[in-house]
């Protein structure tokens, strides 16, 4: 039986990471701030409460040494030295990072999407060759690259495998953009305005299949990036339609070309004006990588999950991180305004 630690372990990829790694003979330590069990974990999985900015909590939980350290959390160079740190102690890391640190050839990135022709333009599919921006602590992006670069310059000590995560979902995200359609649904919303003509690609990142590659990547150290995303990228269109499927709800689509037409109508989470579709072909050819499920396949999970936190709840108590995301997702009030200039 090998070791393996897993920091953020009741997080949305955590907790599937430490269920993956249990379930294939790892004797696993599940680290986190509330020091919670999930009810889905083997039995065996040892649970630690501890802050991963506390470096003698986390040097205790590593103890006399573990073989693979996942890290789901880490941010920026300061985390990737606390990692390095531990070197002598852990035979590889996994460490989840980001999609987003990606720039195209006229240096755009999602950093600079809010200014005008700022979104970039990715070439489709999306390789790890692909540039990234500049190292810093600027934005969440370069503060990624910061760590992917920090790891990977001391790869001769520790090697890190960096899983650059597309659109996260499953269950326990604190910000699933499922949220739209599923509430959207609950609210008895039937026209659903879409921007882009309803064709945006935003690459979705199952838990499960991240959790899959980290599995993969403790049982093959090596210093890498890989994108980790799933294997079909559906449209924005078609990822409402899964949402209804699951949720039985009848709803047509009015599609808008270009941008959304009055503020936020007609945006969504996965609105955008170019398409961020990645290449797995790495993972596979490393790894030996295969999915373990499509997009739609674990749907249902996500949906459930989201309608449990909303039960009697107002949708900003229960998802203040997407509110202060993407502001006020649901002004229906504004929709209803641009529907009735539409008949004028």
């Amino acid at each position: 039986m090998t070791r393996a630690v897993v920091i953020g372990a009741t997080g949305q990829i955590g907790r599937a990471a430490v269920g993956a790694l249990a379930r294939d003979g790892w004797e696993v330590t599940a680290l986190s701030r509330g020091g919670d069990r999930d009810a889905g974990w083997p039995g065996d999985v040892r649970v630690v409460r501890a802050d991963r900015e506390d470096d003698a909590a986390l040097s205790a939980a590593v103890g006399e040494g573990c073989d693979v350290l996942v890290d789901t959390v880490a941010f920026g160079a300061g985390h990737a030295r606390q990692l390095v740190s531990l070197a002598g102690r852990v035979g590889s890391a996994v460490v989840i990072s980001t999609l987003s640190v990606y720039e195209d050839d006229r240096g755009r990135s999602f950093d600079t999407q809010t200014e005008p022709d700022g979104f970039p333009h990715y070439p489709v599919p999306l390789t790890e060759a692909q540039r990234t921006v500049r190292p810093g602590d600027a934005s969440y992006s370069a503060g990624k690259v910061a760590l992917e670069q920090e790891l990977l310059a001391a790869g001769d000590r520790l090697p890190a495998t960096l899983l650059r995560a597309g659109a996260v979902h499953g269950p326990y995200g604190r910000t699933p953009r499922e949220l739209y359609f599923v509430k959207r649904n609950l609210d008895g919303r039937r026209r659903r305005v879409l921007a882009y003509g309803g064709a945006s690609r935003f690459h979705p990142a199952g838990v499960h299949n991240i959790a899959e590659l980290v599995r993969l990547a403790a049982a093959r150290p090596g210093s890498r990036v890989l994108n980790a995303v799933d294997p079909d990228a559906p449209t924005v269109a078609g990822i409402a339609a899964a949402v209804d499927a699951v949720m039985g709800a009848d709803t047509e689509d009015v599609l808008v070309d270009g941008p959304p037409p009055a503020g936020p109508v007609g945006d969504t989470p996965w609105s955008v004006p170019a398409p961020v579709v990645c290449d797995m072909s790495a993972a596979e050819h490393q790894l030996g990588y295969r999915p373990v499920a499509r997009y739609a396949e674990n749907l249902a999970e996500t949906v459930a999950f989201i309608e449990e936190r909303l039960a009697g709840r107002d949708w900003r108590e229960a998802y203040p991180e997407m509110f202060r995301a993407y502001g006020d997702l649901f002004d229906y009030a504004a929709e209803d305004a641009w529907f009735a200039a539409q008949r004028g």
